[in-house]
């Protein structure tokens, strides 16, 4: 097949390189962002390869829609796709156009879904390539892969440990379904649907006097990003590594200083923070960060 590959940053890119050294499809176009502060990985790699590349806005205007045309593709694999693409852009291949999501549609459509199944405390992920409507997410699933969610599981475990790699992996999958001539089609279950925005240093605020399971799950759930956060004296403290232990007390206290970090309350249970990252300063062990602060127990998290 002829193909376009679109997508941005080291999973475009690694895509792109999966289909390359596949050698059954020629890539005949990179579509990608245009041009931020630094090049795009996935630019950069095209360029390489030889492969021309298109940086649009949008897909508004009439020639840029023609520019596609002119690749006379079979087809468009949308992997890591941020700017929207209309129906006109969509069907110009000749068998259209596939996309990438890293959740179970129809669960977490929208932005930030590798954060927000650990922040709700799910016990499975994975992603979807579907076909790609005007709505949000709402295609018909082409194919689905699961993972579990393991208790301690981090954004970086979730997502670049078991997610990414399947997910470029499954990019040759996608390409011979559709070589095959029968890629298959589910329908989502609209019953079923969740929609969450994106996930913002506003929603990773840490409230002590919440059940510490939901706190466990806020901190996991937002590293490395947008990166959970409380305050000391007024003054903010992100914080990175944890682990829950068990403990009663008043929430929001220091509980236990020790070489593995700082022991703080929550309700039915204590938070060990090991990593912290002080506003004006640089992400550091939490027992490092405590002794420069001259940390004690009893002091007040959340104030």
């Amino acid at each position: 097949m002829k193909v376009i590959v679109m997508g941005q940053q080291a999973f475009g890119k690694d895509v792109l390189a999966k289909i390359i050294d596949a050698g059954k499809d020629e890539v005949v176009a990179v579509y990608c962002e245009p041009d931020k502060k630094n090049i795009d990985p996935i630019k950069e790699f095209a360029l390489e390869k030889g492969i021309p590349v298109e940086q649009p806005a949008h897909f508004k205007e009439d020639n840029t829609l023609a520019t596609l045309k002119g690749y006379d593709a079979d087809l468009m694999v949308m992997a890591f796709v941020n700017i929207f693409v209309p129906e006109a852009a969509r069907d110009i291949p000749k068998q259209g156009s596939i996309c990438f999501h890293p959740s179970l549609l129809p669960l977490h459509r929208g932005p930030s879904a590798v954060n927000w199944p650990i922040i709700m405390g799910s016990t499975e992920s994975g992603y979807s390539w579907f076909y790609p409507t005007d709505g949000l997410d709402e295609g018909d699933i082409l194919l689905q892969w699961k993972c579990p969610i393991e208790p301690d599981d981090t954004v970086i475990n979730l997502y670049f440990k078991k997610i990414y790699p399947s997910a470029v992996d499954s990019a040759l999958e996608v390409c011979d379904l559709f070589r095959d001539g029968k890629p298959p089609r589910t329908t989502q279950d609209e019953s079923n649907a969740t929609y969450e925005r994106r996930c913002t240093r506003k929603h990773a605020h840490i409230d002590w006097f919440k059940p510490v399971e939901q706190v466990y799950n806020l901190i996991r759930g937002t590293n490395p990003a947008p990166g959970a956060w409380t305050t000391i004296d007024g003054a903010e403290l992100s914080v990175y590594d944890c682990a829950r232990v068990e403990g009663d007390g008043v929430a929001g206290k220091v509980m236990e200083l020790s070489d593995e970090g700082v022991t703080v309350q929550s309700v039915g249970g204590r938070i060990l923070i090991k990593r912290v990252k002080p506003a004006d300063g640089d992400k550091v062990a939490a027992s490092e960060w405590a002794a420069s602060a001259n940390i004690a127990v009893g002091d007040v998290l959340g104030s």
